[in-house]
């Protein structure tokens, strides 16, 4: 996600005017609990779970908004600013992020990188995919930032996440232990049904009808791919040539399933669908949720275990 440098000059500028450390003590709430603040749905989600109603959560992504478009605001900055423990992807949609916290002193404050906690993968641009525009040349590899999209990727997240919380808050400490290993329990179960489903596959092959962050999901489970855009891409308009591949991919190969993400505009995948016939379905990475799903206390897992079924009908 590319930020506007006058944008990123002016949230810079505002943690310049801030109290070194953005507080006068711990930075617990008046209640003592610890503030943790996370970027995005599925580290909030980690967390809660983690540790239930003994820390004070905040997620900076709106509900319903969509997160390679974020920009903070100045309010989130100072939450930032004042929290005991941030969690964040560590990609490069959160470029933005590492300009804010460079700013800051953050000697007080405990840093969670998601993609610190597993071991990651260059982003790929396969067969047919469109690639980003005037994308800049770097000698840097670009690593996929959606790190949670694999179960057991996430395991080693909520690990981390709690020995982190266990270690700052040594009073809750059995607890917080507790709680992740009745989580750990729920996501090797999760883990243990995308195998499952998989080993009784008669294919193995993927058409998305949108951006792809599924790569550590491919990965782990031994699927293919093939989709409009890599995961991280910006753009909603791909090439006539980008959608003829993907059509005559699902009619070659007989896909009777077409992924879209949450929170898409879907067109690619209805075009898509109305050429072949193909179903066309949501296949969910858990970026953020709606505000009627938030609400509702709907999480990883449940995200997750709906795509087993959707998964299930795509490769049966």
């Amino acid at each position: 996600m590319k930020r506007i440098a006058f944008f990123i000059g002016v949230l810079v500028s505002l943690t310049m005017t801030l109290p070194a450390g953005g507080r006068k003590d711990t930075g617990k709430t008046k209640a003592g609990k610890l503030t943790v603040v996370t970027t995005i749905f599925p580290s909030y989600d980690f967390v809660r779970h983690i540790a239930g109603d003994q820390v004070s959560l905040t997620m900076l992504l709106p509900p319903g908004a969509e997160s390679h478009s974020f920009e903070p605001t100045p309010q989130d900055i100072i939450k930032i600013q004042n929290c005991d423990v941030f969690v964040y992807g560590g990609g490069e949609s959160d470029a933005w992020v590492d300009q804010i916290l460079e700013s800051m002193d953050t000697s007080r404050m405990e840093i969670i990188t998601l993609m610190d906690c597993v071991e990651v993968v260059e982003e790929e641009i396969v067969e047919g995919m469109q690639e980003e525009e005037a994308a800049e040349e770097s000698e840097e590899p670009e690593y996929d930032e959606h790190v949670w999209t694999s179960p057991q990727n996430a395991k080693l997240i909520v690990r981390k996440i709690a020995d982190v919380l266990k270690r700052r808050d040594e009073a809750n400490a059995a607890r917080y232990e507790k709680n992740t290993g009745a989580y750990l329990t729920q996501l090797t179960e999760l883990d243990a049904s995308f195998q499952k489903m998989i080993q009784g596959a008669k294919r193995k092959t993927l058409v998305f009808g949108d951006r792809f962050p599924f790569r550590y999901l491919a990965d782990a489970y031994g699927l293919r791919y093939f989709a409009a855009f890599p995961g991280c891409s910006t753009e909603t308009e791909c090439s006539a040539a980008t959608v003829a591949f993907l059509i005559d991919k699902v009619r070659s190969e007989e896909i009777p399933v077409v992924f879209h993400l949450e929170l898409s505009n879907e067109k690619i995948a209805d075009t898509i669908c109305e050429e072949t016939g193909a179903k066309k379905r949501l296949l969910h990475a858990a970026h953020n949720i709606t505000k009627r799903d938030f609400d509702r206390g709907v999480g990883y897992y449940d995200l997750m275990a709906q795509n087993v079924q959707a998964l299930q009908e795509a490769l049966y």
